[in-house]
């Protein structure tokens, strides 16, 4: 069992910024972002960025598995028109049942 000073297994690091509509990931001072568009009970998800001094990192897949999490923990469905996130989809078929 973790210390209070160790980090939790299965923390979700990405969070949602509802007021700029995208989900974040900070990582070695920048942040990551995915842009959605919510249409009632679907988030479309628009694009992705990673910052180049993160690349090849993994921090697009934290990003994306975490936006997934949060997605099906509120119930919700995705549309991604995001080449990245679908790519990640395709790749982890346990996420599948999320699409719109």
């Amino acid at each position: 069992m973790p210390t209070p000073t160790e980090p939790k297994p299965n923390t979700n690091e990405v969070r949602d910024n509802a007021a700029r509509q995208r989900f974040e990931l900070d990582a070695e001072g920048y942040t990551a972002f995915s842009d959605y568009r919510r249409d009632g009970n679907i988030l479309i998800i628009r694009h992705t960025e990673v910052p180049a001094a993160l690349n090849g990192k993994g921090i697009g897949s934290r990003l994306a598995r975490g936006l997934l999490d949060l997605a099906r923990a509120e119930g919700a469905k995705v549309k991604p028109l995001c080449p990245f996130v679908k790519a990640y989809i395709d790749k982890h078929p346990d996420y599948a049942d999320l699409l719109a």
